[in-house]
């Protein structure tokens, strides 16, 4: 879906996973520094947007989801992953519920797929779930923001800033008086300044949630079945996950970024050296320089040197070997 915030001066259209909305709007450090002042907001017009409701809506999704929310507070922002009967993410929701209704964003294009996996567990619960991507724009405020939030729009607040259900016809109006305008590029470099994983970047057909940090934040240890449960527990009480998630310092000599997928070896072996992990996102950071995140596995050493491609990289460590 293409944002209409596209038409606004200096847009350049993000690539990939975020296409339909800004990588930037002419100056990326600018704008990552807006954020950092809490000044701003953050085009996600395309993500999706799904809804439940009914009176079964908690109790249901807490059989589905790795989080607790069959007790979930009214305006208290959660997220949550959908595993596979093996473990592995297949999808994360980032929740809210007004007190009638539960809201979730999800990643680009991805609703479909999460709705009709819904659908098909619905049984006899009191529930509905809707898409309403058509309807509704996800805008990011960042923390510390005093931009106004117009009336009865739904609000998702987390530490790192307020993320909005505007309806998408006021969404070109909202921009007017919220801006400056700030593309998603500088949103990324402080996800991975946060050591945050994103569904599609840090995960692949076989991540699981203890590989990526997700346990706590994402999965509750303490709650009943749901599938791929055994999989976390057996990982959680008996043993290790085969990777981990690191956070790289790059050599910010090299003109160009190491892309998703390069792969990581040991400095010390030579370029022939056996692979031990790759990147998942790299980006600009306006005070670290270029940064990123990526999946070694467990056993490389905390304190080994590494080398991205052909670019040199000190790691720091996102999850404990």
């Amino acid at each position: 879906m293409k944002s209409p915030l596209l038409s606004l001066p200096g847009a350049v259209p993000a690539e990939g996973p975020d296409e339909g909305v800004a990588a930037h709007y002419g100056d990326l450090f600018r704008e990552q520094r807006a954020l950092a002042d809490g000044t701003g907001f953050v085009d996600l017009s395309h993500r999706g947007v799904i809804t439940v409701t009914g009176e079964d809506r908690l109790s249901w999704l807490h059989l589905l989801l790795t989080q607790h929310v069959s007790e979930l507070p009214t305006g208290q922002a959660t997220e949550a992953l959908v595993l596979s009967a093996h473990g592995h993410i297949e999808h994360a929701l980032y929740l809210v519920d007004d007190g009638s209704t539960v809201w979730a964003h999800v990643e680009p294009g991805t609703q479909d797929a999460l709705i009709a996996y819904l659908e098909s567990m619905k049984f006899f619960y009191k529930v509905d779930v809707a898409d309403r991507t058509d309807e509704f724009a996800v805008v990011h405020l960042p923390a510390g923001s005093i931009a106004e939030v117009p009336e009865g729009v739904v609000v998702r607040e987390t530490p790192y800033g307020r993320d909005l259900f505007l309806p998408r016809a006021d969404l070109e109006s909202f921009a007017e008086k919220a801006g400056p305008p700030v593309g998603i590029l500088a949103l990324e470099a402080f996800r991975v300044e946060q050591h945050r994983p994103r569904l599609g970047f840090e995960t692949d057909h076989r991540t699981i949630p203890h590989e990526l940090g997700w346990i706590g934040t994402a999965v509750h240890l303490q709650k009943g079945c749901y599938r791929g449960q055994e999989t976390v527990a057996r990982v959680q009480n008996l043993g290790k996950p085969p990777r981990r998630l690191v956070f790289l310092h790059l050599d910010g000599s090299e003109v160009h970024l190491p892309t998703p997928g390069t792969e990581i070896r040991l400095a010390d072996e030579d370029a022939d050296g056996r692979k031990i992990g790759f990147i998942t996102t790299s980006v600009r950071h306006h005070e670290l320089g270029p940064v990123a995140l990526a999946l070694v596995k467990r056993n490389v050493p905390v304190d080994a040197r590494l080398v991205a491609g052909e670019t040199a990289a000190a790691q720091e460590t996102v999850v404990e070997p």
